[in-house]
């Protein structure tokens, strides 16, 4: 109870998080950093992708914050194992020293919900990890465009989900590589949000990707979107 006589407050549960990087001052850093923020809690500490279902298993994280380049199995792997093996895995965000590192593209394309640099500022990190523990994505348009420039267009990617798709599904598309929210989409479209997130759920169940993130990147990869810089 509280003061006044009425129920006790109940404070959202921390969004927890597992803290994947083969550098223990990397890691040492990070947990420092989040555990000083509130609303999250750093459960465990992984130093290869190796580790990372066993401890997923155990310490069911909201958020798996993930190294792309780890000697022994790297984040992109890892990022796939979690998807083939559980029903329903935690949220993926890469951690990268560079955003153009081309190995993000390739976990993006696993299922992984976003990325971030290692020096971001910590209330940007946490933000992220915010966002993608409430079913959003981490999508720096400008940054996916150009790793999706240096790859060569696979037709057969995706290919019949691809054609599966409707015009306005491929206007919906467009927008969520921009970087739009449902919200923001609705409004451009000028349509219902509700409406909006059924085209979205429409494109994520023909494209068989896991979230906006890895169905803007397969369609960049089936040609699709095109990464130029007048891409509509």
């Amino acid at each position: 109870m509280n003061a006044h006589g009425g129920p006790a407050d109940h404070p959202d549960p921390p969004v927890t998080v597992l803290v994947v990087d083969d550098e223990e001052l990397t890691r040492t850093g990070l947990r420092a950093l989040l555990s000083a923020r509130t609303g999250l809690a750093v459960v465990g500490e992984a130093a290869d992708g190796a580790e990372v279902l066993p401890l997923v298993e155990r310490l069911r994280p909201d958020v798996v914050l993930m190294d792309v380049r780890m000697p022994c199995v790297d984040g992109i792997e890892a990022t796939r194992r979690l998807r083939a093996a559980l029903p329903d895995p935690p949220k993926v965000i890469v951690i990268t020293t560079f955003e153009n590192d081309e190995h993000v593209f390739d976990a993006l394309r696993a299922g992984a919900s976003g990325f971030i640099r290692k020096r971001a500022p910590a209330r940007q990190i946490a933000h992220a990890i915010r966002l993608v523990a409430d079913g959003d994505s981490v999508l720096f348009p400008e940054a996916v465009r150009r790793l999706a420039a240096a790859r060569p267009v696979r037709r057969d990617a995706a290919a019949g989900g691809v054609a599966a798709l409707t015009g306005r599904e491929i206007e919906i598309l467009r927008l969520m590589a921009k970087g739009l929210s449902n919200q923001e989409a609705a409004t451009d479209l000028r349509v219902s949000l509700e409406t909006v997130k059924t085209h979205v759920g429409n494109v994520l169940a023909k494209l068989c990707a896991g979230n906006r993130t890895q169905a803007v990147v397969m369609a960049y990869e089936a040609g699709l979107l095109s990464p130029g810089p007048d891409d509509r």
